[in-house]
């Protein structure tokens, strides 16, 4: 998995390619708690992300509960249907903003 991040004013978009796994997600992770160091929005763009584990959800409801600390917001864009699946499946769609 390769993170790229983009900063625009308070405003970071981490571009996320690859599986989001056991193995990756520590990395994003940390990714995603850096960019809270910085930004009051942090959009993360999984156009580019096939596959999402359980332990990738740990990772984005990390960044969620970060995110509601700080009043900051998270969210996910151009989510790929099977990724979406497993979204709604555990009830992530819910708490999440998903545009």
């Amino acid at each position: 998995m390769t993170i790229n991040t983009k900063q625009e004013g308070s405003q970071v978009t981490l571009l996320i390619e690859g599986r989001v796994d056991t193995i990756t997600s520590p990395q994003l992770q940390s990714k995603i708690l850096e960019a809270f160091r910085s930004a009051q929005k942090v959009v993360l763009d999984f156009e580019k992300v096939p596959y999402i584990s359980s332990a990738g959800l740990r990772a984005l409801l990390i960044g969620q509960k970060t995110a509601a600390s700080k009043r900051a917001s998270m969210v996910l864009t151009h989510v790929p249907a099977a990724v979406m699946q497993v979204l709604e499946m555990v009830g992530f769609a819910d708490i999440l903003t998903i545009c």
